[in-house]
């Protein structure tokens, strides 16, 4: 482990909190979060852009919901993370939905592929 030293800083109440609303989301210390924030931070600044700016393998994917489905959402985050005691976000929750439904699909597209190809080896040659 690297030797390490306190750091102490007054920041805004505001800025305090949305500090530790986005901690409370990695399930990190605060220390290690702080310690992310700023390795990040100087990654940046020798980058010129942050990595997903730099290596082009990050996308945006934005939509719109209705607001019941919206709260459905928010509550089954909020039982979750009192479940398990780690926090489920939004992120983690439809980037999970939407690998499982890709694996499904991938999955299903193989064997029908699979299914293709065994039939026509079985189907005897044309003279």
């Amino acid at each position: 482990m690297p030797e390490t030293k306190n750091l102490c800083a007054q920041i805004s109440l505001d800025l305090h909190h949305k500090i530790s609303e986005a901690k409370e989301q990695t399930g990190q210390t605060t220390s290690q979060y702080i310690t992310d924030l700023l390795t990040e931070y100087f990654k940046i600044k020798e980058n010129g852009g942050t990595e997903a700016m730099t290596t082009g393998k990050n996308r945006t994917l934005a939509f719109q919901i209705d607001e019941e489905l919206f709260n459905r959402i928010k509550a089954h985050l909020e039982r979750e993370t009192a479940r398990t005691g780690h926090k489920l976000t939004q992120r983690d929750f439809v980037l999970g939905l939407i690998t499982e439904a890709l694996d499904a699909a991938e999955h299903e597209a193989q064997e029908e592929q699979n299914e293709d190809q065994a039939q026509e080896e079985n189907q005897p040659e044309e003279k």
